[in-house]
């Protein structure tokens, strides 16, 4: 690691980044530091693009600047095509690993980025998933450290999609509830929407599944306590990742339920646009930091807001949502990727996480998870 180097008199020290971040230094020298990619090579900055607004540079620099590594592993971000994804006002028509690199810099700054991207695509386009799942396998070529998953409907034949995800040189898959046959499908089982026989073959190969679980009380559900044992006991050669902080939006559904998961060591949970500090909190206690994995759930990172949880259940704020005029003054959203950071910095915080820990959340235990060397 580079070092920083000052001297008064005789004495001379080496900071190192990490020292720097601390002190409040890196923020500004950062900005003297060539814009890199996510595997350490330069990438052109001619026209970068941006959507941060001055609220979210100063919530930056006053909550996170100190606390973000300066490698990160973004385990959850979503690239998408030409009119595949859902209709994003002010977001560009098409979005690859160049356009993701420089927009991610609005709330990574200038840290290095490194992720695994999976396919961004409205299920009502859904015949357009092949090409969305062959933009992501073009797009991960363009580099070293990052990787891609393959985006399967419950009814796809196995054998299909363990020849496409060879030829497409990704490494799993992710399923999404909407594709399954229940209505309504907030209310799926597991199976509805990632089917066994999909199970086993991310077994037989060694892939991660990234999975966002429905039902209205998530890991304190049931019926997905029994699906995702039995699930990661039967294939453990499968890596099985929980969205969202095991879709903690409610925190109190962590803690009741994460303790009917402790034990399997194939179950890891992504961070991704939870920004509730309880939720990330519980993981931390009653699983252990080596299980999670930071996520910005880009492009929803971007829309400004956040969760908030509420008597058993979590309600969104957005930026049209008529509650931001209070008494005291008008608040100013910034944007939910922001919001999910410092609900991780809390967290670290209250569980008293050494710097390794929040390294090991932001970049080891990913890059240990998917081979990035």
């Amino acid at each position: 690691m580079d070092g920083y180097q000052s001297s008064t008199g005789d004495m001379r020290q080496e900071w190192s980044r990490r020292d720097l971040l601390k002190i409040g230094i890196a923020g500004g020298l950062a900005n003297l530091l060539p814009r890199t990619g996510a595997d350490g090579m330069a990438v052109a900055a001619e026209a970068p693009i941006s959507m941060a607004t001055e609220e979210d540079h100063r919530f930056f620099k006053r909550e996170l600047q100190s606390f973000l590594p300066d490698k990160i592993f973004d385990a959850h971000a979503h690239l998408y095509k030409k009119d595949t994804a859902w209709d994003l006002k002010g977001f560009p028509a098409e979005v690859g690993y160049a356009e993701y690199q420089s927009l991610i810099r609005d709330i990574h700054s200038q840290r290095r980025t490194a992720a695994r991207f999976l396919p961004g695509v409205s299920v009502d386009k859904k015949e357009r998933i092949p090409e969305c799942n062959a933009w992501v396998s073009e797009q991960v070529a363009k580099t070293t450290d990052c990787v891609g998953a393959y985006f399967v409907k419950p009814d796809d034949d196995p054998e299909q999609v363990r020849q496409e995800v060879k030829r497409l040189k990704l490494s799993g898959f992710k399923c999404y509830h909407l594709l399954a046959p229940k209505t309504p499908t907030w209310e799926s089982e597991i199976p509805d929407y990632l089917p066994e026989r999909l199970v086993k073959v991310a077994h037989e190969e060694g892939w991660s599944i990234t999975l966002h679980m429905v039902r209205s009380r998530a890991a304190a559900d049931e019926g997905n306590q029994r699906w995702i044992e039995r699930y990661c006991r039967l294939y453990p050669n499968m890596t099985l990742i929980l969205a969202h902080s095991a879709r903690g939006f409610q925190p109190s559904h962590n803690l009741e339920g994460l303790e009917n998961l402790k034990g399997l060591d194939n179950l890891y949970f992504d961070t991704s646009a939870n920004c509730e500090p309880i939720a990330h909190q519980a993981i931390m206690r009653i699983i252990g930091h080596k299980k999670m994995l930071y996520g910005s759930d880009f492009y929803v990172s971007h829309l400004r807001g956040r969760s908030v949880a509420a008597a058993d259940s979590f309600l969104w704020l957005y930026e049209d949502s008529p509650v931001w005029k209070e008494k005291q003054a008008t608040i100013k959203p910034v944007m939910i990727g922001l919001e999910n950071l410092r609900s991780l910095k809390w967290a670290a915080w209250s569980e008293r996480l050494s710097d390794e820990a929040v390294e090991d959340i932001f970049w080891n235990n990913a890059a240990k998870l998917f081979g990035i060397k």
